[in-house]
């Protein structure tokens, strides 16, 4: 932005205070007086000024004789950089509202998206599975980004690109490995996804069609991504009890494709693993003293979030949703899934019998107008309201709804996941999409963690369980994600860094989304600035729109 317009910006927010002067000719546009800098390293806090000039931090210190369009007053907060959302999924929704509520109410400046599979690219096979509607004007990742900057974002946004969507591509959804040729093809996709931007190539194996593919197939993939620099983030194909077998076949990816591995959400699930997290935790431990580059993230809830069609075995999802309705339908089909979901097996991850039972899940959202009244309930209530046994529930949802609805799942143990989140290796993420509590994208009764997820992490494992110390707080949301997606200009405040900075008071900070009422926003943060312009505004979303689209190593000519 033109300093001249940034001044004009500002002075419309009604932010120039008294005093400040607002020629064009002032040192800096904004500067944070008196507040105590929580720097993103994990290093104790410190009373110092922010000056802020072109989107950048210009100077921290001592700044009293500095003059500035606008001062804001610090005092009793902490100044810490913008939180990174290691795991987002907002890469459709930033299109409905670029101001990304939900997000910058806690303080999130930067999101991360693409877990398995990505916006773009794109092809008519894809776009043919997801069925009706609008089709989008992009087919590579590169025309997204120009939609979404076209558009505007209040967040700066960067993506993986999806193994199974470049699987859709070539291969679609069958239950079938690439020849070689295809295979070729699929590497030739995330190249240019790479060159396009991508930060690295990203899988969730417990989905199908991800979870057709062999460790070979990933293992090429993910060369290909190395070639640019780029990282391996994976849901890996089990979190329950194949875990530590998942575990295995993500090591052995790093190191035959000598490339960085960031483990989403990583966790302990179903009830007969509990307590397995101090193992799970060893075996990383293990795999860094060996030399690989292992990292993770987390939302630190007892609850994940899900498709409902999660439950099935792979098997049935074969050929897409259509053939997942089809099977469904028919009764020896619907027979053979209700009889592997109640059986014991090594060859998938079986989410049925790793939930402490029905009660463990709630739907969370549907696509079927006619089914809205079931976002909320748990699966044994809707049960019994129906007079059927919980597990012909779940399978009559995912045909009245077109295997559309998502659910949140009670499926871990508390101290697993606070073990898990004190790792000096574990980053956070929220694993949603943007959502505000009204309006389109106000849709559902989503996972809290939508809402809350980083400000909960200060408000419970910070001040309530002092599981974590503030600072180390801070650095798993600022300063070690921009680490693991080398991100050389943000993620700490220091001179020459992009000014994205959250201003809150830590004791006022309030996390008041809940599984009974999820759509509220986080409380408490005062000003948000995304590349040196407030997103909030006295704890107010202004109508700015200053993200911007980050790109990866492979990309050549960008500031990232």
């Amino acid at each position: 932005m033109h300093p001249a317009t940034r001044l004009s910006f500002v002075a419309a927010l009604g932010l120039l205070g008294p005093g400040a002067h607002a020629a064009s000719s002032t040192p800096y546009d904004i500067v944070i007086r008196h507040g105590q800098v929580i720097d993103g390293t994990g290093a104790p806090g410190y009373t110092a000024d922010v000056a802020i000039r072109d989107g950048r931090i210009a100077a921290i210190g001592a700044l009293d004789d500095a003059h500035a369009a606008r001062v804001i007053d610090a005092h009793g907060m902490v100044v810490t950089p913008g939180f990174i959302d290691m795991l987002d999924q907002s890469g459709h929704a930033l299109l409905q509202d670029g101001h990304a509520p939900s997000k910058i109410f806690q303080g999130v400046t930067t999101l991360v998206t693409g877990e398995g599979e990505s916006v773009a690219p794109l092809n008519d096979r894809i776009l043919d599975e997801e069925g009706a509607g609008a089709r989008p004007a992009w087919r590579t990742l590169k025309g997204y980004f120009r939609q979404l900057q076209g558009k505007g974002i209040a967040v700066n946004f960067g993506t993986y690109v999806g193994a199974a969507t470049a699987r859709a591509m070539v291969v679609g959804y069958g239950d079938r490995q690439p020849t070689a040729d295809e295979l070729k093809q699929m590497q030739a996709i995330v190249a240019g996804a790479m060159r396009d931007g991508a930060f690295g190539v990203s899988t969730a194996l417990q989905y199908p069609p991800a979870t057709y593919s062999t460790t070979a197939e990933l293992i090429a993939l993910a060369k290909t991504a190395a070639s640019y620099g780029g990282i391996y983030a994976t849901h890996m194909r089990s979190e329950g009890d194949g875990e530590m077998a998942a575990l295995d076949e993500t090591f052995e990816i790093a190191r035959a494709s000598h490339i960085p591995v960031e483990i989403f959400h990583l966790k302990v699930a179903g009830h007969q693993n509990w307590g397995n997290m101090p193992a799970v935790i060893a075996r990383i431990e293990a795999a860094r003293a060996q030399g690989l580059d292992v990292g993770a993230d987390t939302y630190a809830y007892t609850a994940w979030g899900n498709d409902l069609a999660s439950f099935i075995p792979p098997w049935a999802h074969a050929g897409g949703n259509a053939r997942l309705l089809e099977r469904l339908q028919d009764p020896q089909s619907r027979a053979r899934i209700e009889k592997d979901m109640r059986t014991p097996s090594d060859a998938w991850s079986n989410d049925w019998l790793e939930v402490p039972g029905p009660h463990a899940v709630e739907i969370t959202s549907v696509d079927d107008p006619s089914l809205k009244d079931l976002e909320g309930q748990r699966l044994d209530d809707i049960a019994r309201r129906w007079h059927e046994k919980p597990i012909d529930t779940l399978l009559d949802i995912l045909i009245k709804d077109h295997a559309a609805t998502d659910v949140a799942v009670f499926g871990m143990a508390q101290p697993d996941v606070t073990l898990a989140l004190k790792q000096p290796w574990m980053s956070i993420c929220d694993d949603a999409s943007a959502q505000a509590p009204t309006g389109p994208l106000g849709q559902g009764h989503p996972h809290p963690r939508a809402y809350a997820a980083f400000a909960r992490i200060i408000t419970r494992y910070v001040r309530a369980d002092h599981a974590l110390t503030l600072p180390e707080a801070i650095h798993k949301m600022t300063g070690l994600p921009a680490q693991r997606m080398h991100l050389a200009h943000r993620g700490t405040l220091r001179k020459g860094m992009w000014a994205d900075i959250a201003i809150f008071d830590p004791a006022r900070l309030r996390a008041p989304a809940t599984f009974e009422d999820p759509k509220q926003l986080a409380q408490g943060m005062s000003y948000v600035l995304v590349n040196g312009v407030p997103v909030i505004a006295q704890g107010r979303m202004t109508p700015a729109l200053p993200g911007k689209v980050l790109r990866g190593p492979g990309f050549k000519g960008g500031d990232r």
